[in-house]
């Protein structure tokens, strides 16, 4: 039988993943229980009062760097996690200061880096 008769009926499909320029997540939790920053490692000296995290997951995934930065430099939140191989970034601060964090990211990334952007959520 010829060869090429045989593979002529066959498809053969290749997919990849190929991650857009996004941030899927942007989520303040405000006046957290304590409990909740001991279980994620983060600074048990921090006085509770009025304070907020922030989560935030990017892609590429390199932008945390980027938007960690942003963050520190816009409002002086605390930087707790930046994981550049995931997109996930975490930082903390009062909850006036990780609100605007938040909106100083997401306002960079659309409107700087053409990023598309999910809503700002809060617990």
């Amino acid at each position: 039988m010829d060869q090429s008769l045989m593979f002529q009926n066959n498809m053969r499909l290749i997919q990849e993943t190929v991650p857009g320029k996004q941030i899927t997540l942007a989520h303040i939790i405000a006046n957290p229980d304590p409990v909740i920053y001991h279980k994620l490692g983060l600074d048990p000296k921090l006085d509770y009062t009025g304070s907020a995290i922030g989560i935030m997951t990017v892609t590429p995934s390199e932008t945390t760097i980027i938007c960690a930065d942003i963050a520190i430099k816009s409002t002086g939140v605390d930087l707790s996690f930046v994981d550049r191989f995931s997109g996930t970034l975490i930082f903390t601060g009062l909850v006036a200061q990780v609100e605007q964090a938040m909106v100083d990211l997401t306002e960079y990334c659309e409107n700087r880096l053409g990023y598309t952007v999910c809503d700002i959520t809060k617990t």
